[in-house]
Formats: C-alpha cells, structure tokens, sequence
C-alpha cells in the first residue's frame, strides 16, 4: 500500500448494529465484483441504515452516493470498491425501478441540450466557485485542477509542472506567440506558458471565483483573462489549448465546439485538447456526479470525438495516460484529508463525505480503465509540415 492510500484508509468504526438482510438480487449484484455487504475486506460495504438497500433499488448509482452522504453505509476504501464496481460493469447493470430511471436519464441527455450557452455557467457556479479554500488545500501550488503526468514525478508539484512543460512542448510555443486558453481556471497553465516560454495568452472561464485568484496571479505578465463562454470569443490565435473543459460542452456541441476552435485557429497553428474520455459510448452521464458534482456534464468516447473531429482538423497525435490520473485523485483526497480541520468551522461532514466520494469513486473509474485521459493534438487541413509527437519519459 502506498503512503497516499494507506492515509486516505479510514479507521474502521465500530461493529454496525444489526440490520435487515440484503436483498438477494443485491447481493448476487454484488458478487460478481467480489463485494459483500458487511464483509471485512477494505472494499466490502458496511450498511447502517437498512433503507440504504431501497435507495440503491429505486436509484442505483445516484442513490448509492446519497446515501454515502447521509451516512447511510461505510467502506474502508471507497477507491478499491468502485474499481471492482467499475471492472464488472455494474454501473451499466441497474436493476428494474433503477433501470427505468436510467433510461429516462438518457432519454432526456439524448434529446435536450443540456449545455446550451444560457446553461454554460451552471457548473462554475455549482462546483468551480464552491469556495477556493477547498481547491486551494486540495491542489499543487499553481492549482491545476487536471490529470497530472506522473513519468518522472516524484510528488504532485512535479507532476503538474512535468504536465504543463509537456503542453507547451506539444504546443511548440515560440516567444511572442498568441495563445488561447479554453477554460484557464485559475490561471497556472497561462502564467506557465507566459513566464516560461513568453507567449501572449488570452484565457476565458466561466467561473468568476476562478477568474479573481487568476487575475491576482497572472498580474504583470501578458496575459487577458475574460468571464466568457467560448462560443462568443473572436480573434485568430497562434496555438490553442483547452484542459479539463471539453467534458462541459456536451455532445450536441460537439460541433460548434471544433467549428469555433477551427476559426480560432491560425492556418499554420496547433491545438492541443486535455480531456477526461470513457472507453464506449454512455447513454448518459453518471447521475450523482451529474447531480452533485458537475452539472449538463459529458465524457466523449473514442468515437464520438473522432467523428465531431473529422472534416474539422487533423489529428496529429494522440495520447493516453488514464492512469495517471488514479494517481492524481489519490493525492488531491489525501490533502484535502489533511485539509478537513481547517476546512471544518465552514463546511459540515455530509460536504466532507460527497468530497471524499466523489474523489474516490474517481480513481476507482480510472484505476478500472473505463476512465480515460487524453492529449489530442490537432491542426488545421492546411497546416504545411509533419508534426513530430513529444512524449517525456
């Protein structure tokens, strides 16, 4: 076990009182991915309520973190669990009332757009401006809130710097270049590009807690930081880059999206596009995460990116390093941990535990490979010379 995990390990409470036996259709669910309700395994479920077992019927995954929230059942290793979850395809295995629920959920992603412009800042008002504190003791010093790239890191502040140096090199910045940022954040991957390798970086958000620490940071350097969404941005920029943003736009955007980076875009540049991917299609997004986490949000599949990609760009390159982000997961829930007793006096225990269950529950989606992370480099058609992919050890 490695330091990180064997921290985030909670000391396990004392014996749950006795409760209703689980309903079968549950527990043979549950073992086909080797858990057992009440098993003394770090994975296994410890229930104390029984009407955890009718809010996992009537609501599957959304019910299952609700119920984490209100305390409802434990696990020693939330991350473990939802690997084995995760590898056995129980996300996609729903039983009746649940299923029905289900099937309404992508019914309704399939047929509304859920991310039109007016619904664009949803999500940064939701989670992105929850409070700084919380990301300020969760990530590295620059605050990158994306997959880092472990190759040769040695601890989370390498990790992001090897990640935003491999962008740049990928990107072939020159000095006195333009760059655009497509969902800057607060700001570290601008200022990097900017102080590092002297390019002009125009970044947008749609978060205006983001915005504020971002201005703070990038003040004196050549950066133009906008509250705005991407579909209204006009200009031409040498290079683009977008991360941990494509997740937000929605697959009826998909278009729009590439049609607006394309004009963007100068003839001879490039655009580097930082996404969370799944390994097929979904019929729509997790609904606790969808609920709780990131509202209208979506994760493409391989397919779906290619197919909005193609006639827009060309593909250069691209990359997958999925499990890195297991990684990166681990270490932002064993500092935000760490963080709890100063982060106490302003938030309660049930935002504590939809925390902890979001972050872990996140890692067990990489560490079981139906999570993806990739860096696509594309250009334009008319681009002149080979592109040459960069891959740091």
């Amino acid at each position: 076990m490695s330091s990180e995990q064997a921290a985030l390990t909670q000391t396990p409470p004392p014996a749950p009182r006795p409760v209703a036996e689980p309903p079968s259709v549950l527990r043979e669910l549950l073992a086909r991915a080797d858990v057992q309700f009440n098993g003394a395994r770090p994975w296994d479920l410890r229930v104390n309520d029984p009407r955890f077992y009718r809010r996992i019927l009537t609501q599957w995954s959304l019910g299952a973190g609700e119920s984490y929230v209100d305390g409802d059942w434990d696990c020693e290793r939330l991350d473990m669990l939802f690997e084995r979850l995760l590898r056995a395809d129980l996300d996609r295995t729903a039983p009746g009332p649940a299923r029905l629920q289900l099937l309404l959920e992508g019914l309704r992603q399939r047929l509304f757009n859920l991310q039109t412009v007016e619904r664009a800042h949803q999500v940064g008002e939701h989670h992105y401006d929850a409070g700084n504190d919380v990301f300020e003791a969760m990530l590295d010093r620059r605050m990158i809130y994306s997959c880092a790239y472990w190759a040769q890191a040695q601890d989370l502040e390498q990790a992001q710097e090897h990640k935003l140096e491999m962008i740049c090199r990928k990107l072939e910045l020159q000095p006195g270049e333009t760059l655009l940022d497509i969902g800057c954040g607060w700001g570290g991957l601008a200022r990097f590009a900017a102080e590092r390798h002297g390019v002009r970086v125009t970044g947008i958000t749609i978060s205006k807690e983001q915005l504020a620490i971002a201005e703070e940071r990038c003040q004196g350097l050549p950066v133009t930081l906008l509250l705005q969404d991407y579909r209204s941005l006009q200009g031409r920029f040498d290079k683009i880059v977008s991360v941990g943003m494509f997740e937000h736009v929605g697959l009826k955007n998909y278009g729009v999206y590439f049609d607006t980076a394309r004009r963007l875009l100068a003839p001879d540049g490039l655009f580097l596009l930082h996404t969370i991917g799944v390994d097929r299609r979904a019929p729509h997004t997790d609904p606790w995460i969808e609920r709780y986490i990131f509202p209208n949000g979506k994760l493409p599949s391989p397919v779906e990116l290619a197919g909005a990609i193609e006639g827009r760009f060309i593909v250069e390159d691209w990359h997958n390093f999925g499990p890195d982000y297991d990684r990166t997961l681990m270490c932002w829930a064993e500092r935000f941990e760490a963080a709890w007793p100063r982060l106490a006096p302003r938030y309660d225990e049930g935002f504590r535990r939809m925390f902890r269950y979001y972050l872990l529950s996140c890692a067990g989606f990489f560490r079981s490979r139906q999570g993806q992370l990739w860096q696509l480099m594309l250009s334009r058609p008319e681009r002149r010379g080979v592109y040459r992919s960069v891959r740091p050890a």
